[in-house]
C-alpha cells in the first residue's frame, strides 16, 4: 500500500500538478504575458467553427485587428477554407491538439502524435508550419517540455469563462474590458462544440468583443497576433537585461528584489504539499526546533559497500532524514548567495545529528536501523560529517527526485531559476549514507571534536567569520547547494 501512494505522490507531483504549476505561476518554458507599451494579444480556442469563426474574421477584419487562432485538429480537417481564410488574411495559427482532451490523461506518445497530426495538417493547408502550441485547459505535463520541438507553449494572463452561455454578452463586456491593458493575453473562444462549453456561447463572445475592440480604438491600443507580442516582449526583456548590465557596471544597487504574489502562492502550495506528505507518509520531527522530520523505513535500493566493511541491501532498515520546507524556505531567502545557503544547510544538519543518533533508541524498529539515509544535491561538504554519497540508480524515481530539486531551487534559492539553467547539468541528487556505528558516535557528547573524522585543530584562532569562510571554501563550489528530502 504504502508503495502504491509513493508511487501515486511521484506520478502526480511530477506528471502532472508540478509542471502545471511551475508553467502557471513561474511562466516556465510557456508565454503568458506580454511587455508592451499599447498591445493586446487575442487568441482563439477551439475553432474553426462553420457558423461563428466566420463571423469573428469579419469582426477582426473591420477593425483592423490581429489574432492568433489554436485550432482542434479535427475542426481544421472538416474546415479546410476557414483554416486558409485565417492564414489569408493574416492571422496566426496554432495548435490546439487533435482532439480537445486533457494532456494528464494522455501518454506523452499520444499528445506528440497529436501535436505533430495536426501540424501536418495546418502545413498542407497554408503551407506554413505553425510555431505555437496550447494544450487545451492549459494543463500541461511533464513530457510536454521536451516533446514539442520546435512549438512554443501559449497560455494567457485573462480568461473570462466566455464558453457558457448564460454569462451574457454584458457581463463579459464587463469582465473583458476590466482586463483591457497592454501587455494582457485574452483567452476567447470561436467555437462552442466542446465538452463543458454551449454551443452558442461564441455568439456572446463576438458581441462583447465587438465593444472591446471599440473600446480599444478609443485607447490607442493595438490587437496583435501572439508572434508579434512575443517580439515586442523578447525585445523589452534584451533592454532591461542591458540596463541591469549597466547599473552593475556602474556600481548602483537595485532595489531587493520583493516577493510576488504568485511566488507566495505556489510557496504556499509548497507548504501544503509538505502537510499531506506528512500525513501520508508518517513523519515524525526530530530536534527542538523541528527543522527536520524522518521516519523509518525498508531500503529498495541496490547493495551499496559502506566503509569499515558495512554493508547495505534491499530489505534493511533505513532512517530516512527530511528537510523541514518552511525552514529551508527561510534559510533560502537569508542567504545571499549559493554559498551562504550551502554553509547554513550543512550547520543545520550539523545540529540534528546528534538528535538523530539518539532517537534510535526509542524509534519503533530503530534498534534494526543499519544506516541514516538521504537524496541531496550537496556534492561536497557532507563527507566531513559522516555521511558517504552515492548515485541514485538510473530511472524514474531519479529522474522525478531531479525534477523536484530543480523545483525546489527555484523556490529557495537567491538566484534559483538562474542557478538551474547555468548548472543543469552538475545538479544531480545523489544518496547521502551514514552507516549506523557512524551515526551513533554523534550522541556522545563527550567527544572531542564536534564534526565526525574532521580534524579542527589548528583553526581555534580564527575569528568565526574566517572560520566560516574557510569551511566554505575548503567543502563549496558554486553548485554545491542541495537539501536532504
Amino acid at each position: 500500500m504504502e508503495l502504491i501512494l509513493w508511487l501515486g505522490f511521484y506520478f502526480l507531483t511530477f506528471y502532472a500538478i508540478l509542471p502545471a504549476v511551475v508553467s502557471r505561476i513561474f511562466g516556465f518554458r510557456v508565454f503568458m504575458k506580454g511587455k508592451s507599451a499599447d498591445a493586446v494579444a487575442l487568441t482563439f480556442d477551439d475553432g474553426p467553427d462553420p457558423e461563428y469563426t466566420p463571423q469573428l474574421l469579419d469582426l477582426l477584419k473591420s477593425h483592423g485587428a490581429k489574432g492568433t487562432f489554436f485550432l482542434v485538429g479535427e475542426n481544421a480537417e472538416k474546415h479546410p477554407e476557414l483554416v486558409a481564410r485565417i492564414h489569408r488574411e493574416g492571422h496566426v495559427l496554432g495548435i490546439h491538439n487533435y482532439v480537445h482532451h486533457m494532456n494528464w490523461f494522455l501518454r506523452p506518445s499520444t499528445v506528440k502524435r497529436q501535436i505533430r497530426q495536426t501540424s501536418d495538417l495546418i502545413e498542407s493547408i497554408t503551407g506554413e508550419k505553425p510555431m505555437y502550441y496550447r494544450p487545451p485547459w492549459g494543463i500541461v505535463n511533464v513530457f510536454d517540455y521536451s516533446k514539442l520541438g520546435h512549438l512554443q507553449i501559449v497560455l494567457w494572463t485573462s480568461l473570462f469563462g466566455d464558453w457558457r452561455k448564460r454569462i451574457g454578452a454584458d457581463r463579459l463586456y464587463r469582465r473583458m474590458k476590466q482586463k483591457l491593458k497592454p501587455g494582457q493575453v485574452f483567452l476567447l473562444h470561436d467555437c462552442g462544440s466542446t465538452f463543458g462549453a454551449d454551443r452558442d456561447a461564441p455568439a456572446n463572445t463576438i458581441s462583447a468583443l465587438s465593444r472591446i475592440l471599440d473600446d480599444g480604438r478609443k485607447r490607442a491600443y493595438r490587437f496583435i497576433g501572439i508572434d508579434e507580442m512575443i517580439a515586442i516582449t523578447e525585445q523589452a526583456k534584451r533592454k532591461k537585461k542591458k540596463k541591469d548590465a549597466n547599473l552593475r557596471e556602474n556600481g548602483e544597487r537595485g532595489r531587493k528584489a520583493s516577493i510576488g504574489p504568485f511566488k507566495k502562492l505556489v510557496v504556499g502550495l509548497w507548504m501544503a504539499w509538505e502537510k499531506l506528505f506528512h500525513v501520508l507518509f508518517r513523519l515524525h520531527p526530530v530536534g527542538d526546533a523541528h527543522f527536520f522530520n524522518y521516519r523509518i523505513r525498508k531500503y529498495a535500493g541496490p547493495s551499496l559497500k559502506l566503509r569499515d566493511n558495512y554493508e547495505l541491501h534491499s530489505g534493511d532498515r533505513i532512517m530516512e532524514i527530511h528537510f523541514e520546507n518552511q525552514m529551508l524556505y527561510e534559510i533560502g531567502m537569508k542567504s545571499k548567495t549559493s554559498l551562504q545557503l550551502a554553509i547554513r544547510i550543512i550547520r543545520e544538519i550539523e545540529r540534528v545529528l546528534p538528535d538523530m543518533a539518539r532517537e534510535l533508541s526509542t524509534a519503533p524498529h530503530g534498534d534494526q536501523v543499519k544506516a541514516l539515509y538521504g537524496v541531496s544535491m550537496i556534492h561536497r561538504g557532507s563527507e566531513s560529517l559522516g555521511f558517504e554519497t552515492f548515485d541514485l540508480p538510473k530511472g524514474l524515481f531519479s529522474r522525478m527526485t531531479n525534477m523536484y530539486l530543480r523545483f525546489m531551487i527555484r523556490i529557495i534559492h537567491p538566484s534559483g531559476r538562474q542557478r538551474v539553467r547555468e548548472h543543469a547539468d552538475s545538479l544531480n541528487p545523489r544518496m547521502l549514507i551514514m552507516e549506523r556505528e557512524t551515526l551513533l558516535k554523534w550522541a556522545d557528547d563527550s567527544r572531542p571534536t564536534r564534526r565526525v573524522g574532521r580534524d579542527r585543530a589548528g583553526k581555534q584562532s580564527q575569528s568565526p567569520a574566517s572560520e566560516e569562510h574557510s569551511e566554505a571554501a575548503a567543502e563549496y563550489d558554486d553548485t554545491s547547494f542541495g537539501r536532504l528530502v
